[in-house]
């Protein structure tokens, strides 16, 4: 009864608005939920009794040590760049995000084509050194290979965050911590791991769901996963309902992650003992030490970027001639015209239901605020089937409408690019909304009140004194949302239109028909523009830090 109360003494434009874009978010998940306790049928029994085990086994293994890895070389990353200044470390202080420009499936077919057995390094063993290579110490299309792509791609989500919490914290703890005898070892393990828990541990979330929405990799490798597992039941058997159980199933695993992740952070909080906040003083290395750092992270960006691509340029001279072509112009409009689309709407919704959250506070405020995050928690492949669901339902509900009056539909919209874009706001909303709630929160509300005590309402209180102050949070949303659409591989091939193609999609089936060598021109150009993207987000906070 009180949440009632409190929605009829809110309802407005902005209350409106938010529950229709809520609803629209929680029913593909709803529908899938609900799946879960419908009558199995033959194939599900089957799965269950032979695969399920293999694909909870498969995909436990490669998130574990996924996270392991991730934060291993994330967190001793944020800690070298924070702490001290050593040889080019203004330029790998932005260079290390930039393998998130690189996406898993990419990076996957890369390194494969790296050291197969016509690739550069076996062939230079051979040729150079005439040496018999046993293949099987080249194999990367396996469990341990998926680990490596993923750590080297999503490693920059775990050192971005942790940079970024001991960059803002108070100098006195690590300068007491040195002061009282402790060299950077202990420093570093008793006083900034301590204190960096909750970012580390948000962070690896962020990594392992990563994996946990992945295709490309694994369906590459061989490796059966949840999300091949979907996939094949849905195209290759045909069977939607094993294919929701399958979703379900991946839902509530998640549903442990997060859960699992909330009894890691605990209820521990660290903030300033002072309004005196001074930032983190990096300490200046000289000799053997700075080279050592220095040649430890470039290495690790070395791996992880320069390597591939190296290897795609080298492939994109070899094939450009052929590949390049009116087709493939379209596929780069493609590829840009739907992630601006769905980039531009989540933006949109973004900005009406956190400045809805911001102005009405309380329970249902909460709760709007938790549901719109929702869907980055759930895998592209169980999106993918709850809107097929959904919109299979709607399809068929318009079809009898309209038969009663003797018409016929001008669209279907399954086979159209509105369930595609549906897909994408409900998958990536959450990197919007969480970019523009955070910079409402900088400008906090004593301009919005002074205005609305002027006199002007809500809604121009809004365009002529918020937008204007949130102009770096709402450019800094687009960009995230842009660069994870343009990457976007699962949601992608499970949705997309007949005869739609983009250059995600494409450099997949490339490499899937072992034409490896024509997916690079596509991969290069997707590297191209979400680095440059990275590179102008990175600008953006560096400024507005400053």
């Amino acid at each position: 009864m009180k949440l009632i109360r409190q929605l009829k003494q809110q309802l407005n434009i902005w209350a409106l608005l938010s529950i229709l874009f809520i609803v629209i978010m929680l029913i593909p998940n709803l529908l899938i939920g609900f799946q879960l306790f419908a009558e199995p049928n033959e194939n599900w029994h089957h799965i269950k009794e032979y695969l399920l085990r293999d694909y909870i086994s498969n995909t436990v293994t490669i998130i574990f040590f996924t996270a392991i890895a991730a934060a291993i070389i994330g967190t001793s990353l944020a800690w070298l760049i924070t702490i001290y200044i050593f040889p080019f470390r203004n330029f790998l202080k932005w260079a290390l995000i930039l393998p998130l420009a690189i996406p898993p499936y990419i990076a996957a077919y890369t390194y494969h084509g790296i050291v197969n057995y016509t690739g550069i390094v076996q062939s230079t063993v051979r040729n150079s050194f005439d040496v018999k290579v046993n293949q099987s110490y080249f194999n990367i299309m396996t469990i341990p290979g998926a680990i490596f792509i993923f750590t080297i791609c999503l490693f920059p989500y775990v050192y971005t965050i942790t940079k970024s919490f001991l960059q803002n914290q108070s100098s006195s703890l690590i300068e007491n911590a040195m002061l009282l005898g402790e060299n950077s070892f202990g420093t570093f393990f008793r006083v900034a791991l301590p204190i960096s828990r909750g970012a580390i541990v948000g962070s690896i979330t962020l990594v392992i769901l990563e994996v946990l929405n992945d295709y490309g990799v694994v369906s590459y490798f061989g490796i059966q996963t949840f999300s091949t597992a979907i996939f094949r039941t849905w195209h290759g058997m045909k069977d939607l309902d094993s294919a929701l159980k399958l979703a379900g199933t991946l839902m509530f695993l998640v549903i442990i992650i997060l859960v699992f992740e909330k009894l890691i952070r605990g209820r521990k909080r660290f903030s300033y003992s002072s309004t005196k906040v001074r930032p983190l003083q990096p300490k200046k290395l000289t000799g053997a030490k700075a080279w050592a750092v220095f040649a430890y992270c470039f290495s690790i960006f070395t791996i992880a970027f320069i390597i591939p691509l190296l290897q795609l340029i080298r492939w994109v001279l070899m094939t450009y001639e052929k590949v390049f072509s009116k087709d493939f112009i379209t596929l780069a409009a493609n590829s840009i015209f739907v992630a601006l689309i769905a980039s531009i709407i989540i933006v949109v919704i973004s900005l009406i239901i956190a400045n809805y959250t911001r102005l009405y506070q309380g329970i249902i405020t909460k709760i709007f605020s938790r549901i719109t995050t929702l869907g980055y928690s759930i895998p592209g492949a169980a999106i993918a089937i709850g809107i097929i669901t959904l919109f299979i339902t709607l399809d068929t509900f318009i079809f009898s409408t309209l038969a009663k009056f003797s018409l016929e539909p001008d669209i279907i919209l399954r086979t159209s690019l509105i369930m595609l874009i549906s897909a994408y706001i409900i998958r990536f909303l959450a990197i919007g909304y969480n970019a523009i709630e955070s910079g409402f929160e900088k400008v906090g509300n004593s301009f919005t009140e002074a205005s609305r005590m002027l006199g002007s309402s809500t809604i121009q209180t809004f365009f002529k004194v918020d937008i204007p102050m949130l102009k770096g949070a709402v450019f800094s949303g687009f960009i995230l949302v842009f660069v994870d659409i343009l990457k976007e591989l699962p949601l992608t091939l499970f949705l997309q239109p007949f005869n739609f193609s983009t250059l995600a999609t494409q450099a997949f089936k490339y490499a899937n028909d072992e034409r490896v060598q024509e997916a690079s021109l596509a991969s290069i150009l997707i590297i191209i523009i979400s680095g440059t993207c990275i590179y102008f987000f990175h600008k953006v906070l560096e400024r507005e830090d400053n």
